[in-house]
C-alpha cells in the first residue's frame, strides 16, 4: 500500500511538474487530439483594458516558432482557453467573428462566412460563458474543427482545415488579436 502510495504521488508531482501555468490555470505539456500525440506550443494571457478575459494554450504536433509554420503544420491541433471573467455568447462570437475580418480580405471572409455562421449559432446557443469555463478548440483531419465545452462536444463538426487555419489567424495573423498573445502562443513569452 506505501508503495502504491508514492507512486501515485510521484505521478501527481510529475504531472504538475509539466504543466504550463498562465494566470493561475493549468495546461498540461501534453495532450492528445483523437490518435494524435501534441505538445504546448505556447500559453498566453488575453487581456481587454486592464482585464483579464481567458488564459489560453496552443497545441501542435511538434513546436513551431513561427505563425506561418504554425498556420502550414498538418495533422491534428488543439487551441484550449479557460475564461478569467463571465462572458455571454455574444460577446465571444463578436471578438472571433472581429478577429477573423482582421485578418481576411471580403473575398476570403465570403468563402468561410457559412462555416463561421455555423460556428457562431453553436456558441451563441450556449448562452453564457461563467469564468472558469473551458473552450476547447480542435482540428481533426478526418473530421474537422470540433468544439468542446466544459468537456461536452458542442454542435457539429465543421468541414475545411482552411476554416481552422482562419481561426489560428485570429491570434496568429497579421493583426492578431494581442501581439504579446501572439508571441507567447509561438512560445516567445518573455
Amino acid at each position: 500500500m506505501k508503495h502504491l502510495l508514492m507512486a501515485v504521488l510521484t505521478a501527481v508531482s510529475c504531472q504538475l511538474a509539466n504543466a504550463v501555468e498562465v494566470a493561475g490555470v493549468k495546461f498540461d505539456e501534453q495532450t492528445r487530439v483523437g490518435s494524435a500525440e501534441l505538445v504546448v506550443n505556447g500559453a498566453g494571457l488575453r487581456k481587454k483594458a486592464f482585464f483579464k478575459v481567458y488564459a489560453m494554450a496552443l497545441y501542435l504536433p511538434r513546436k513551431q516558432g513561427d505563425a506561418e509554420a504554425v498556420l502550414a503544420t498538418r495533422g491534428a491541433k488543439r487551441i484550449a482557453i479557460s475564461l478569467l471573467r463571465d462572458l455571454t455568447a455574444k460577446q465571444f462570437v463578436d471578438a472571433f467573428e472581429e478577429g477573423m475580418a482582421n485578418n481576411h480580405s471580403e473575398a476570403e471572409m465570403a468563402a468561410l462566412k457559412d462555416r463561421l455562421k455555423q460556428l457562431s449559432e453553436t456558441m451563441l446557443a450556449i448562452g453564457e460563458a461563467r469564468s472558469g469555463t473551458t473552450i476547447v478548440i480542435d482540428w481533426l483531419p478526418d473530421s474537422g474543427t470540433r468544439l468542446t465545452v466544459n468537456g461536452q462536444v458542442t454542435g457539429k463538426d465543421i468541414a475545411g482545415e482552411d476554416f481552422y487555419q482562419a481561426l489560428l489567424k485570429i491570434w496568429l495573423g497579421n493583426k492578431p488579436a494581442q501581439d504579446d498573445l501572439k508571441q507567447a502562443l509561438l512560445g516567445k513569452a518573455s
